[in-house]
């Protein structure tokens, strides 16, 4: 089993918990979703805070087989992507 974790900023919780269940997992409760042969955890975290400007921030954690991992990140990075004006 492999772990991928990360801080994610700017996408609160329960958005991507919503990402998470759109790519296959079920919700199970409102910090983990379980998909077939992966679980992932979310945590909320204080916001990110630059000067004046606060952002909020979730911890990431995904455990699967690493060939599974292969699979859900593109997937997960894909809706995660945030464009700047």
């Amino acid at each position: 089993m492999a772990k991928d974790s990360r801080e994610i900023r700017g996408i609160p919780l329960w958005l991507l918990r919503e990402y998470l269940e759109e790519i296959g997992g079920t919700a199970n409760g409102d910090n983990r979703v379980v998909g077939p042969d992966w679980t992932a955890t979310l945590t909320q975290m204080e916001p990110f805070q630059i000067g004046s400007l606060r952002v909020g921030q979730v911890y990431f954690e995904l455990e699967a087989e690493p060939e599974v991992l292969d699979r859900i990140q593109p997937l997960l990075e894909k809706k995660t992507m945030r464009a700047g004006a």
